[in-house]
């Protein structure tokens, strides 16, 4: 069987949240895609095999000449969770197709976002597993 490590790697992200897929929300949010004040990108952060928890990052990296705010942030996980173009209920269903069969992801949730520096925040995706 493979780790998570194995299953959820940079390529896997980026086919479940292409880069393009930034400009799209800012474009619809604001109208126009450069007003964006950072770009997003999907990564593995870990899985808690005892718990079953899978947790999945959704970084925010600051645009140069823009400032990643963390009033500008924070709000984040309620916009994202429920906003079509983050698609986070796409996101678990393809999280679902990776893992083979072999789990369903039960339900998840966004918690609240995290600044690792000035220049990029995260936003964990936690996926409750269980067995199928």
């Amino acid at each position: 069987m493979n780790t998570p490590q194995q299953i959820f790697t940079e390529k896997a992200m980026r086919d479940m949240f292409p880069p393009e897929r930034t400009d799209e929300f800012f474009e619809a949010l604001f109208g126009d895609a450069s007003e964006g004040s950072f770009d997003i990108s999907l990564s593995f952060a870990n899985y808690d095999e005892a718990a079953a928890l899978l947790t999945l990052h959704l970084n925010l990296h600051e645009r140069p000449g823009h400032c990643l705010a963390c009033n500008l942030t924070y709000g984040l996980p309620e916009v994202f969770s429920r906003h079509p173009l983050i698609n986070i209920k796409g996101i678990v269903a393809e999280v679902e197709k990776l893992l083979g069969g072999e789990v369903v992801c039960e339900n998840w949730r966004l918690d609240h976002t995290i600044q690792k520096d000035r220049s990029l925040h995260c936003i964990p995706l936690r996926i409750q597993l269980r067995p199928r």
